[in-house]
């Protein structure tokens, strides 16, 4: 049969040799330790890059919806066109009772200009219900964080970096001037109001941090012309990944027609990017890989060279030439498995450790994680996930077994005449 139990006892005498009697090869420890350390790399970098993608999805999720439900433009009976939804508070209830929604808030925004003194700056200006802001952690749980939340109907809160241009601080008072204002006889005049600076958040990305300010939503709706409604619903999932297939019920839910603007369209061009870093990585490490298991061949070679009497007799006595080649199929296969398991255990204690591992950094550089940080370093998390852990182990199996293949071959294949002429 098929890999009898003669065969795994011979290959296993031949693992275990000594160099000295015909044995393992300096090459095949080699390869051993080759296949070891890129099995390694790869489950680690798989799991750092994991970690990467779940923290700029968070970072992009703990500011945004994971959807935005719009109304389209419609004209209005005194000619006016606008986008207004006046029905918000019965299609926020309707839109929290969908299995997989986690949270539906209306929202008022707009593209307004702030001011203090002689500094201006462009803002995106988000009026919110302030329990509905606290439930996004970016905002209400940044690190860095100045002022309390508690104190939005009261004033305004702003991005860290936009405070830093406008130069305020909590305490000061800021103008916002929106050109779509009081209607007059005279056309539309631009409606200006200060507000005090109650709160300055920093989410981490910068885009946020430079233009986004947040106003209640009681305030916010007679200073922007919307008392009549919002501009839109921000959907919050249970399951960000799931926003493709819930977008139809999501735009059902609405008594009109509506629009769904997910997470993937807003930002999904920077995972992409990651996707094509990540694909790149495993393309690279697959090639390390392929490289540390050449060595087998190396080995298998030379242990072929070595046992050549031992082929002969075994052929004499009987032995086909598959038996032969399973049994050094065996031997290649066994290094190759080792050594991918060895890896797998290494890359597994070191994704649960990151954080020692930063410690460790943090040690010999004799500087802070903190201080680092704050030059530019980034330490993302380490997560394992079954399917990366799978894909290196599957790789680093195929590309033994397949590289075995071919001096097992050579064995099968020796003339034993040829083999026992010397001997």
């Amino acid at each position: 049969m098929p890999f009898a139990r003669f065969e795994w006892m011979i290959a296993w005498r031949y693992l275990r040799a000594k160099r000295a009697e015909g044995g393992v090869s300096v090459m095949t420890w080699i390869s051993l330790t080759g296949i070891t350390l890129a099995v390694f790399a790869l489950v680690a970098t798989l799991a750092i890059r994991t970690g990467l993608r779940a923290e700029t999805l968070r970072t992009i999720l703990g500011v945004s919806a994971h959807a935005e439900l719009y109304y389209p433009r419609t004209v209005q009976a005194n000619g006016a066109q606008d986008a207004i939804i006046r029905d918000y508070e019965t299609l926020t209830e309707r839109l929290r009772a969908i299995p997989g929604v986690q949270d539906a808030v209306p929202v008022v925004k707009a593209r307004i200009i702030a001011n203090r003194a002689r500094q201006n700056a462009p803002i995106e200006l988000f009026g919110i219900r302030p329990e509905d802001l606290a439930r996004f952690p970016a905002v209400a749980e940044s690190e860095q964080a100045q002022g309390d939340l508690a104190n939005l109907p009261k004033g305004i809160a702003l991005g860290q970096s936009l405070a830093r241009t406008l130069d305020v601080t909590i305490g000061d008072r800021v103008k916002i001037i929106s050109p779509n204002g009081t209607r007059t006889a005279f056309g539309v005049s631009p409606r200006v109001k200060t507000w005090e600076v109650v709160y300055i958040f920093r989410t981490g990305q910068g885009f946020v941090d430079n233009s986004r300010a947040y106003l209640s939503l009681a305030e916010a709706q007679p200073f922007l012309n919307r008392e009549a409604g919002v501009d839109q619903i921000d959907i919050v999932l249970d399951d960000p990944e799931m926003v493709d297939q819930m977008e139809t019920q999501l735009a059902q839910s609405s008594t009109g027609p509506a629009y769904i603007w997910s997470w993937r369209e807003r930002s999904g061009a920077v995972l992409r990017a990651l996707s094509l870093q990540d694909n790149a990585l495993f393309v690279l490490l697959a090639i390390l890989l392929l490289i540390a298991s050449m060595n087998i061949i190396s080995g298998l070679i030379m242990l072929v060279k070595n046992k050549g009497r031992d082929i002969g007799v075994l052929r004499t006595i009987g032995l086909s030439e598959a038996s032969v080649l399973r049994i050094f199929f065996i031997v290649g296969a066994s290094v190759g498995t080792m050594g991918t398991f060895l890896g797998v255990g290494l890359g597994v204690i070191f994704a649960l450790n990151i954080d020692a591992i930063y410690s460790a950094v943090d040690f010999f550089s004799s500087n802070s994680k903190s201080d680092l940080e704050a030059q530019g370093f980034f330490f993302p998390p380490a997560v394992l996930t079954l399917p990366s852990i799978l894909s290196a182990t599957g790789l680093s199996l195929a590309l033994s077994f397949i590289i075995t293949f071919f001096p097992a071959r050579r064995a099968a294949r020796m003339n034993p005449v040829e083999a026992l002429r010397y001997e």
